[in-house]
């Protein structure tokens, strides 16, 4: 993988930047593409992928619009963290004891989210505890959300804090 290919230079811009740590499933990686899409917001994929992104599976996947998406590819967190030096992270968990909508959110964050199955490393989320965030459910019954939910969720939060939404 190469880091920081971009798929597609957009002209507008959320100012807001939207990280998936290894996603494993392909229809929500295309929601959530179609989400940053929608908004004008950069979508970063991180690691490897559970899926395939060549354009015979984005064909038959039926992900017409993902060229009309900024993706970056990186190998890794690190390499996301230093193509955006400028950014602030925000780390999305179940664990998190933060309330997503006590964040106040700026231009240029980066909301970072994990895999669907085992969500962010415990060790990345240990690093970066004050920076941690979730999104609350009441059901203790319920191990998670949906993960392109949970983007959806946050990314209109972050949008609605910047002002940006309705433009």
């Amino acid at each position: 993988m190469i880091d920081a290919q971009t798929m597609k230079y957009g002209e507008q811009s959320s100012g807001l930047h939207i990280a998936l740590v290894e996603p494993e499933i392909p229809p929500n990686t295309g929601n959530i593409a179609r989400s940053c899409g929608a908004t004008f917001t950069v979508l970063h994929l991180v690691g490897k992928l559970g899926f395939r992104t060549d354009e015979k599976a984005l064909h038959r996947a039926g992900l017409d619009y993902w060229d009309k998406v900024e993706i970056h590819y990186h190998r890794n967190i690190e390499a996301l963290q230093q193509f955006l030096p400028e950014s602030r992270f925000m780390f999305f968990s179940t664990k998190a004891e933060r309330v997503y909508t006590d964040w106040q959110y700026q231009l240029n964050d980066c909301l970072v989210f994990g895999r669907e199955s085992r969500g962010l490393p415990e060790e990345l989320l240990r690093a970066n505890w004050e920076r941690c965030l979730r999104i609350p459910m009441p059901n203790p019954n319920i191990r998670s959300m949906n993960l392109a939910t949970s983007v959806g969720i946050a990314l209109y939060e972050a949008l609605r804090q910047t002002s940006l939404s309705t433009k």
